[in-house]
């Protein structure tokens, strides 16, 4: 495909989103812009299925299968089948619940009692095994955290999972999910993926890789919204294999029940995906997330990461040409991501010693990324509204800072809560 018609593919989908004029977004790795589908969709929720309808709306709305029927939506998108996802809670207790999911499974040998992760993986991911160690305390589990590219050394016959965020969130650095599942379970240790900087990134292919288990986020790539609902995925076996032993849910909340709305004293496990529910699910949250996954339905995956990867060596290219000077301090602006395409995910990183601040006059100039701690200025790139005139505006702004050093005021050095 030309680079003329991929851009005219993405024109009509910039058109659906919210975008404040004069504004350069690069920070949809962290929360997606707003669909104006959302917007109506929220509208009628509130208006319409809670104002009128009210109580009737659980049936009438079909609000009580939003999880379920937000999950298949997800599926398709992440290469899962119909059944094997669900749309509830975060992120954080999604990986929880697979976490002891996956350690059910492994119970049948005890020797198993290693967690593997990357160190440098996102801070909750870590956090929710530490916890699920102290929680755990007659299984003994160790916590092996290692280097990227200590990883795979370290998968072993006493590891019982292997967890990993398939795009590092700092760097944009990505695992070989097909390598590094088999590798795992070759090891005959279960495989999560966290799919926080994946899903809506590029096509995802969690069956072809034989994944055993994956969750991840609505709100970045999917424009879910702040605090939209994240998702969970098991592969059918493993289903089939929880069911087959009646494992308890990993949270025996009432929706996890086989039959809520026969309101039992006692839980009696559901079958199937449904046993990672938990509780009555957040409609309004699901009413804006519905109508974006019913945009990402009508995307073509492969064009987004042809796009993508425009975008991202086109922004490498901007910024290493315009702020290349020996001359401090463009000199401390180095590239963290990784160049090659099948390394990298679809944002790109730059290390300054001064990142947060010169990311602060960015944003003071309206162009919208992130930062991240210690030194990390992040850019994601969605292309169905970030263009290539705005990676060049950005990129020439950047430019602009650091040759003035216009980031080297109090305001832009004054830490927020959040970065």
């Amino acid at each position: 495909m030309t680079s003329a018609s991929l851009d005219h593919y993405f024109d009509s989908f910039r058109t659906q989103f919210v975008l404040p004029s004069g504004l350069i977004y690069l920070d949809g790795n962290s929360l997606g812009v707003l669909p104006k589908a959302s917007s109506v969709a929220v509208q009628r929720a509130v208006e319409h299925e809670w104002g009128q309808d009210l109580i009737r709306s659980w049936n009438t709305a079909d609000w009580i299968n939003a999880p379920e029927r937000c999950g298949d939506k997800i599926a398709k998108l992440i290469g899962a089948n119909e059944g094997e996802v669900v749309a509830c809670d975060s992120t954080s207790v999604n990986l929880f619940k697979v976490l002891v999911s996956a350690l059910k499974l492994a119970e049948h040998d005890p020797s198993r009692n290693v967690i593997v992760s990357d160190i440098d993986n996102f801070p909750t991911d870590l956090y929710i095994a530490q916890g699920l160690r102290e929680l755990l305390t007659s299984r003994s589990l160790e916590l092996r955290f290692v280097k990227h590219d200590e990883v795979a050394d370290a998968i072993d016959a006493k590891t019982a999972v292997v967890m990993l965020t398939e795009v590092d969130y700092r760097t944009g650095e990505r695992y070989d999910m097909r390598v590094m599942t088999a590798h795992a379970q070759a090891n005959g240790a279960m495989m999560i993926w966290d799919l926080a900087h994946s899903a809506g990134a590029f096509s995802v292919e969690l069956n072809a890789c034989n994944a055993d288990f994956a969750v991840g986020c609505g709100y970045k790539y999917l424009n879910g919204g702040p605090g939209a609902p994240a998702f969970v995925f098991a592969a059918n076996r493993h289903l089939q294999a929880l069911d087959a032993i009646n494992a308890p849910a990993p949270i025996s909340g009432w929706f996890a029940h086989a039959a809520p709305f026969a309101f039992e004293s006692e839980f009696r496990v559901t079958r199937g995906a449904k046993r990672f529910l938990v509780g009555t699910p957040p409609i309004l949250q699901f009413a804006a997330f519905e109508a974006s996954l019913d945009i990402w339905l009508t995307v073509d995956m492969g064009k987004i990461r042809e796009q993508s990867l425009v975008l991202t060596d086109l922004f490498i290219r901007e910024v290493e040409a315009r702020c290349g000077s020996t001359r401090s301090p463009q000199a401390e602006l180095t590239l963290a991501t990784p160049r090659a395409h099948h390394a990298r995910g679809s944002q790109v990183s730059f290390r300054h010693s001064e990142g947060y601040a010169i990311m602060q006059a960015l944003i003071a100039r309206n162009v919208i990324g992130d930062f991240r701690a210690p030194d990390i200025l992040r850019f994601g790139f969605t292309p169905l509204y970030v263009t290539k005139q705005d990676v060049v505006a950005a990129a020439t702004h950047l430019e602009n800072i650091l040759a003035t050093c216009e980031w080297d005021q109090p305001k832009f050095k004054q830490k927020q809560a959040v970065t």
